[in-house]
């Protein structure tokens, strides 16, 4: 895996380099994510293809619904 460097600003800006915003789609404008993993920051691009990517990654879980109603029910018996 290659580095590419960027210098952080006085205002905390960092500049992303132009072949890693073409590769990942990262346009004027595109929010991105990010998220500390251990000691370091993930930046995770929020494109159309990395939500498309998510559908279905919540099936066969347990129930929300099913699980607020378990919870009010305990509270009533309290």
């Amino acid at each position: 895996m290659k580095s590419n460097i960027s210098i952080v600003t006085s205002k905390g800006l960092v500049t992303i380099p132009s072949k890693l915003r073409q590769k990942f789609g990262i346009f004027k404008g595109t929010r991105v994510a990010m998220r500390e993993e251990g000691s370091r920051i993930i930046l995770q691009p929020l494109t159309r293809a990395y939500i498309r990517q998510l559908r279905g990654s919540l099936k066969g879980g347990p129930s929300m619904l099913k699980y607020l109603r378990e919870g009010r029910k305990q509270d009533r018996e309290l």
